[in-house]
């Protein structure tokens, strides 16, 4: 379970499992913070994955460098539905922000602009002026399948289960 704190920075689980965990995970970036080679030799013997152990000295490590402890915290957010298990997230203190990739669309528009100035220059005799606006179609509309008779049963009858 300190492999999966250690990749995805939070889950879910109950809350006995994150008591016993808690502090494997804390012991395991207390070794990352000192980043000698016998902390990465015995982060090595209890994780017992090269790349788990890269990840831990090269990007958590250094992210905690600054704290005394309190590296992992557990968040309550109630009973489980099916057995009444209380279920916590168990997540690093300090979470990784995830760069967000722009869309298509904003380099798409720069990249247009660009030849807008260069279309300044006076054109040669005959030829039209070029604008950098750029005529876009629209793709072809597909048809979507009818659905079959009982197709739309399914939904009726479909059970609501726990998002786990």
């Amino acid at each position: 379970m300190a492999r999966n704190l250690l990749i995805q920075q939070s889950i879910k689980t109950t809350k006995t499992k994150a008591k016993a965990v808690k502090p494997l995970a804390d012991q395991l970036i207390s070794l990352a913070k000192l980043n000698t080679l016998s902390a990465k030799r015995k982060a090595f013997s209890i994780l017992g994955e090269h790349r788990l152990v890269s990840l831990l000295f090269n990007d958590i490590g250094p992210r905690f460098k600054d704290r005394i402890g309190g590296y992992s915290r557990i968040i309550s957010l109630g009973a489980r539905r099916g057995d009444n298990a209380e279920v916590v997230v168990l997540e690093l203190t300090e979470i990784k922000k995830k760069e967000l990739k722009k869309p298509k669309k904003e380099k798409e528009a720069k990249a247009e602009e660009v030849p807008q100035a260069v279309s300044e220059k006076p054109a040669a005799v005959g030829e039209k002026p070029k604008t950098g606006l750029a005529v876009k179609e629209k793709p072809p509309i597909t048809k979507k399948p009818t659905k079959k008779f009982l197709g739309g049963l399914r939904n009726i009858f479909k059970k609501e289960r726990d998002s786990l």
